[in-house]
């Protein structure tokens, strides 16, 4: 009787223990009666039927991560490149993932391996190189879409490395330093253009302005000119005027000056060596007296230019003998001097 109620005993607690199942957090357990799916165990303490039910799979539902290894690419303008890349991915459905197929993470692989020869084949070698968001875009909408009846969510498709062969690789170094040393000659042909035109402008500014300059000293030469003109009429009138008055001595100012004037510039002139006087030069130099006293008649007062007057003249019976002297008395009282090589 013992015998027997310790055997229940035993039975009995066999019962609860193959009856209890406690699913860990992150997982779901399938349970299956006569080999037929019934249910799914949530995370937590589960009760079954002993020796009835019994556990399927065993799906792990937290996110997950699988490597695809490197594989050989041909591009739309025939390179061979190599490429590989990481899935994440996420089981939202136990059973689906259990029994609508068999290896789940080898057919993800295959799945998503297919999907990138597929992807990246329709691009050229440039797109392939510069276009990693839109192929990563590209294979998980794919790849989700296709995994979709499988109870699994494809959250990211990453392509860690594209790896071109070496010759093109070293074809597109080429390129690129081909490119940066164009760019670097239209920059600097860019700033030779900017200084040469920088340069004219300025000659341009410079020819302005000393043209400018050259107008205004051309205004003011004619204004000087016309100045000294309008000198020379006035003096010219003065003379005319004295002339009217019967003042001999502007006649010999105006005489005496035109005179020394012509005989500077041939004494000045480079290739004369010897100057010839000639005889009536003494005369004109004798008007220089006069010349002194048409000066002293115009500034000095009248009572001291009569004084400066009779003071010139000399005294009956004095002797001249200032060459000066002699020279305005013949002037005064002798007629005009002849020039004997004049002609005619």
């Amino acid at each position: 009787m013992e015998l027997f109620a310790l055997t229940l005993l035993a039975v009995a607690v066999a019962f609860i223990f193959a009856g209890v199942k406690t699913v860990p957090q992150g997982s779901e357990w399938t349970i299956e009666r006569f080999g037929r799916y019934t249910r799914s165990l949530s995370p937590g303490l589960g009760l079954i039927v002993p020796f009835i039910d019994v556990v399927g799979r065993k799906i792990n539902m937290m996110e997950q991560v699988m490597d695809v290894p490197s594989q050989e690419v041909i591009t739309q303008d025939n390179a061979m490149v190599k490429a590989d890349g990481v899935v994440y991915y996420q089981v939202l459905d136990a059973a689906k993932a259990a029994y609508e197929i068999h290896n789940l993470e080898y057919a993800i692989l295959n799945l998503t391996m297919t999907n990138i020869r597929t992807v990246m084949g329709s691009m050229t070698l440039d797109e392939l190189l510069s276009k990693r968001d839109e192929i990563n875009a590209r294979l998980l909408r794919v790849v989700d879409e296709a995994t979709s009846p499988w109870g699994v969510k494809i959250t990211r498709i990453e392509i860690k490395d594209i790896t071109p062969p070496k010759d093109l690789v070293d074809a597109m170094a080429r390129q690129m330093k081909a490119e940066r040393e164009k760019r670097a000659n239209i920059l600097d042909a860019e700033g030779f253009r900017q200084a040469a035109i920088l340069k004219a402008e300025g000659e341009k500014q410079a020819q302005i302005l000393q043209a400018e300059g050259l107008r205004e000293a051309a205004f003011r030469e004619a204004e000087a000119r016309e100045r000294l003109a309008q000198a020379e009429a006035n003096a010219t009138t003065s003379v005319s005027e004295a002339i009217s008055s019967g003042n001999i001595q502007a006649i010999n100012y105006f005489v005496a000056t035109k005179y020394i004037e012509a005989f500077q510039a041939v004494a000045t002139a480079p290739n004369q060596k010897v100057i010839m006087i000639p005889m009536e030069a003494t005369a004109i130099l004798g008007s220089l007296e006069g010349i002194g006293q048409l000066a002293k008649e115009t500034f000095l007062k009248p009572a001291e230019a009569a004084a400066a007057a009779r003071a010139a003249t000399p005294a009956a019976g004095t002797p001249m003998n200032s060459w000066a002297e002699r020279t305005n008395a013949s002037l005064g009282d002798a007629p005009p001097a002849v020039n004997p090589y004049a002609r005619g």
